[in-house]
């Protein structure tokens, strides 16, 4: 990656949050008392498509102060530069080289085609977010007159597509348990979003499977696949009979918010149970899921699943002390891709770490649902054991806390590896090699 291309990006996501703040400040956008802070912490979740609050959405703010919340979460969740495209493409309908490198980066396309992948892109997330939003409005319209419900319907469409997990009620999707339509088209908007932009170009242009799909496709669809499974079952098994979660469901209601559990507990924010009935061991391995996260290039956040895939991968062929290299579906992994992944690992792992233990010493309260909460952050997710309320575990921290919050949130929407680099700052070239040393391990 070119350093002064993701100092743009990241500058970029930072100028788009600070504006959202002080525009949630201004007395038209909330109702009673709003502190910058909190101004700033919702304005960064909206922007990282995180999902956690320190004020309630629908009761802390007027229309437009949801509708500025709803307009950052789909800037964050398409990126800020997919805009940016947009509005030169608009101008002079071409693109220098260099504002196409830094929309490449910001994409993280392996070609120049910025143009056409934009078009195609936004074109495909409108269309699924308006399908999404026609479904939901008619099943809130039950329960609410047709304005509210179609503001709630697009609202909740583009939160979910996005990966968001901001919503409109107070108690996110509590009310809604026992209904399939809703929590299944939610389900289904979340995981499209969280496959990625690439993922959904290419199952849309090979929707009659007459070629084989690329390798990032195939294991985004099989991991997915496992993922989502791998979590239901985990989480049904533990808290099935757990009177503060599953335990007074009926059998179809245990399995649809078990799904419903295990999608958005990778990669989005929406909950259909109270958080904070999870019993530790639900919270403890929901953190693997959430650092794992979702597809490269889409809305979700984590170190993604083909990062994970790789790693895996590669740890079982040194264990079997292959003497071929890495491979998967006939295809050689190559060195300086594990070499990434390695390091988003490490790095993620570290940050991760430290925010838990600056947490842990600074705030009083309990480890596991601080770890729950850094990682919920760092990973975009959003889920939250809450704060005995309707807000956040987040609220319960001073000004500190939320700021170290929101650092994370935005360390995991921009990617843990350009924000390593922004960190460590431009690596001088260097045109000599020293010589191999041999070091035990």
């Amino acid at each position: 990656m070119e350093h002064k291309y993701v100092k743009t990006i990241f500058y970029g996501y930072l100028i788009i949050i600070l504006v959202g703040a002080f525009l949630l400040m201004l007395p038209m956008f909330h109702v009673g008392e709003l502190y910058f802070v909190d101004a700033l912490f919702t304005s960064a979740s909206a922007t990282c498509v995180t999902g956690l609050i320190v004020t309630s959405t629908s009761e802390n703010f007027t229309f437009l102060g949801e509708f500025v919340i709803l307009l950052l979460i789909q800037i964050g969740g398409i990126g800020y530069m997919t805009l940016v495209t947009v509005f030169f493409l608009f101008l002079k309908n071409s693109l220098t080289i260099e504002e196409k490198r830094v929309m490449q980066q910001s994409l993280d396309l392996q070609d120049l085609h910025v143009g056409s992948f934009v078009k195609k892109t936004l074109f495909l997330v409108f269309a699924i977010e308006i399908v999404g939003a026609i479904i939901l409005t008619v099943q809130f319209s039950n329960n609410y007159d047709f304005a509210h419900a179609l503001w709630y319907g697009i609202f909740h469409s583009i939160s979910a597509f996005n990966n968001a997990g901001f919503s409109l009620f107070t108690d996110s999707l509590m009310s809604y348990h026992h209904d399939s339509i809703a929590l299944l088209t939610l389900s289904s908007l979340i995981i499209l979003g969280g496959m990625g932009f690439f993922v959904l170009l290419e199952i849309y242009e090979n929707k009659k499977l007459s070629k084989r799909f690329t390798i990032h496709t195939r294991i985004m669809m099989y991991g997915t696949l496992f993922l989502i499974a791998s979590g239901m079952i985990l989480f049904l098994s533990i808290e099935w009979n757990n009177p503060k979660t599953f335990g007074e469901f009926s059998l179809y209601e245990k399995i649809l918010n078990g799904f419903f559990l295990s999608v958005n507990f990778r990669t989005s924010g929406f909950n259909s149970i109270d958080m904070a009935g999870l019993k530790d061991s639900s919270l403890f391995f929901s953190t693997i899921f959430m650092m794992i996260g979702g597809g490269q290039g889409g809305t979700a956040g984590g170190i993604k699943i083909t990062t994970a895939a790789i790693l895996i991968i590669t740890v079982l062929y040194i264990l079997n002390n292959s003497n071929q290299e890495p491979n998967i579906f006939k295809r050689t992994i190559e060195q300086k891709i594990i070499n990434k992944a390695l390091a988003i690992i490490l790095f993620s792992s570290f940050l991760v770490l430290l925010a838990t233990l600056l947490l842990v010493e600074t705030q009083e309260l309990p480890f596991i649902k601080i770890l729950f909460e850094v990682v919920s952050a760092f990973a975009t997710v959003g889920v939250s054991t809450g704060n005995g309320d309707i807000l956040s575990f987040s609220q319960q921290f001073d000004t500190f806390g939320k700021t170290i919050i929101v650092v994370l949130m935005l360390a995991g929407r921009i990617g843990v590896f350009a924000f390593g680099i922004v960190l460590m700052g431009k690596a001088k070239t260097k045109h000599f090699k020293y010589p191999k040393g041999r070091i035990l391990i």
